[in-house]
């Protein structure tokens, strides 16, 4: 269980050793709260789907951001303590994942999350624990044991891969079976700024435009790649991709969990049933961290202090409470709510540590036959072709 640092009259509450140091002390700015509000009402039609949303739905919203960034915690506590080798986080970048996913259809729409968005997971269905149970490889983890990148195809969501990009491809041909069947239905992936220059990406984006599949493809541009700045990997501005690409596009403040709804959405309700997919929206954020737990070092000498203060100021949690708060939503409520989603991660942390005891992976269970034993002996395409 995190040891909590409490903040009078700020945000969630900030975990020493885990969160920013950005956001330890972290104290709303009122031209920052402002400019968020602002950011609703310049878009006539995003501040109309906004307006439609109930408290539930908003609130919703909250949880699903506070569950995510809670989630992350508890990796990387589990990294502190040896459980696990590393996590991939993606602490300020939560509004990208959840207000797109809170955007589509669950039951019905079908998305690809990177890794970093595991939010997607718990905001369509999967139990906290299991993911967590992904990463300790135990037999009933979704994965059973075979790797850290855990999926629900049932609920929607498929597993992410290591290759960023690839699943662009893939998300084109899922909405375009969604197109040949006449099934109302949208197919969604995030990619990074930095998967944008591969060829995967390219690819399954020129055959998605050709064949006017209802996807969305969100280009999370935190602006870095691994180590590597965008400025050099990139020209231009990704907001001019959607005009040079010949698609529909838009953007979104991606520290903005009701500006990326929004856009969401009206991608959504655009591409389905329709022909006039797929959508392209580019959202703007920045990864508070580094590429992943064991290089925390590197992501600070890379960027100057102060983008990390620039960003850090606007932490999508916080922002988003302030603009709930000045809707009328008590601040005690929000409060109570993330007490109830910090018992339910921790307790998804503790089902999930005793897994590695009740449930203890099956070694020739963790191999995919055939392919897994030719990562361990030589002559596999023979051996499949025999």
């Amino acid at each position: 269980m995190l040891t909590r640092f409490p903040m009078e009259g700020a945000c969630m509450r900030r975990y020493p050793g885990f969160d920013p140091p950005e956001y330890l002390d972290w104290q709303a700015d009122p031209a920052l709260v402002a400019e968020y509000r602002a950011r609703l009402a310049a878009d006539p039609a995003r501040a109309e789907v906004v307006a439609a949303l109930d408290e539930a739905a908003l609130l919703a919203l909250y949880a699903g951001m506070v569950r995510n960034r809670l989630h992350d915690h508890a990796l990387q506590r589990w990294v502190r303590q040896g459980v696990i080798s590393k996590a991939w986080l993606g602490r300020g970048e939560e509004a990208v994942t959840i207000g797109a996913v809170h955007a589509l259809e669950r039951g019905r729409d079908v998305v690809a999350p990177m890794i970093r968005n595991a939010g997607a997971c718990h905001e369509l269905g999967m139990p906290v624990a299991d993911m967590l149970r992904g990463y300790l490889a135990t037999g009933d983890a979704p994965n059973g044991g075979r790797d850290g990148h855990v999926g629900a195809p049932e609920l929607g969501v498929l597993p992410p891969v290591s290759p960023v990009g690839d699943m662009v491809p893939v998300i084109a041909g899922v909405a375009l079976a969604f197109r040949l069947r006449r099934e109302p239905r949208v197919a969604l992936t995030w990619v990074g700024d930095g998967a944008t220059g591969t060829g995967a990406f390219h690819e399954g984006l020129a055959f998605a435009s050709a064949q006017h599949v209802p996807a969305i493809f969100v280009i999370q541009d935190n602006q870095v790649a691994l180590g590597t700045r965008a400025q050099a990997m990139h020209r231009g501005d990704f907001g001019d991709w959607p005009r040079a690409l010949g698609l529909p596009g838009a953007r979104a403040d991606g520290n903005n969990v009701l500006d990326v709804y929004a856009a969401t959405r009206l991608a959504a309700d655009r591409v389905r049933g329709t022909d006039e997919g797929p959508f392209l929206l580019v959202a703007d954020t920045f990864r508070m961290g580094g590429h992943a737990t064991h290089d925390e070092a590197e992501a600070r000498a890379t960027f100057d202090a102060g983008l990390f203060r620039t960003w850090g100021a606007r932490d999508p949690i916080g922002l988003y409470e302030e603009h709930l708060v000045a809707e009328g939503i008590a601040r005690t409520r929000l409060e109570a709510l993330e007490a109830e989603v910090t018992a339910e991660v921790d307790a998804a942390a503790e089902a999930a540590l005793a897994s590695r005891t009740a449930a203890p992976a099956v070694p020739e269970h963790a191999e995919y036959p055939g392919f897994s034993a030719g990562v361990r002996q030589p002559g596999l395409a023979r051996r499949l072709n025999a």
